[in-house]
């Protein structure tokens, strides 16, 4: 199975000399194509860090990042630009909607801003899978916080990214909003072959995924299969 994201001896360090923070601790993980993964952890235990070098939105003080066979530590800020806009999709926990573009022109902003032409089969498809058939017309501020989340999600895969890293997708929603997200990033993996990496702290979030790693003081302590809502909160206990 070919990994979509590698990261070898990933160090990220915050100030220096006895103030330093050591955010990540020498982490080596690969992220194979077509696996969801889950990234857990307690607060401050690099799980964001982390997340931030593998999407190149952050440079690591050691170690390298490989992501869709480029290794992001050469590249200057246009080629990461570019690599972020056309091969990375994201889905963050405050949506990061356009607040004057309809869903319609949000879900399409990667191909506009890439100078991409719309698969309209693809595009129907992604916006029936995320059931916002009715709601294309509408601005931000008229969707519930599922509704914006999954034009976010839509967003994410319109130009069919190598990864879509998930930083708290469910974290402003509510149980049900949550359950719709989850699927939707589920069914992303098992039916349009997508490769998804989350954060979250949420038990029943990460029980959706394949595969789950768990960070703690910047050093992973844990990875292995999915689990259960319960399986997930047992694991967090036993490493908290």
């Amino acid at each position: 199975m070919t990994d979509i994201v590698f990261c070898s001896d990933l160090s990220r360090v915050y100030g220096e000399g006895e103030a330093a923070v050591h955010a990540l601790r020498g982490v080596t993980l690969r992220f194979p194509a077509g696996q969801y993964t889950v990234i857990m952890g307690p607060s401050g235990s690099g799980k964001s860090t982390l997340m931030h070098l593998l999407a190149g939105l952050d440079s690591p003080s050691g170690g390298s990042v490989t992501v869709d066979g480029r290794e992001i530590g050469g590249l200057n800020d246009k080629a990461l630009t570019t690599l972020r806009r056309d091969r990375l999709g994201f889905v963050f926990q405050s949506f990061n909607l356009v607040p004057v573009l309809t869903a319609e022109e949000n879900i399409l902003l990667p191909l506009s801003l890439a100078g991409r032409k719309i698969d309209r089969e693809w595009l129907d498809g992604l916006i029936d899978s995320v059931d916002l058939g009715d709601r294309l017309t509408h601005r931000p501020a008229e969707l519930s916080g599922g509704q914006q989340q999954r034009v976010a999600i839509a967003r994410a895969l319109v130009h069919r990214p190598a990864v879509v890293f998930a930083d708290e997708p469910t974290g402003n929603l509510d149980t049900n909003a949550s359950e719709e997200v989850l699927g939707l990033l589920r069914r992303a993996v098992d039916e349009l072959g997508q490769t998804v990496v989350m954060v979250t702290h949420d038990a029943q979030a990460a029980s959706v995924a394949a595969r789950i790693v768990v960070l703690r003081d910047g050093a992973v302590v844990h990875d292995g299969g999915g689990e259960s809502t319960e399986g997930v909160l047992d694991l967090m206990k036993a490493v908290a």
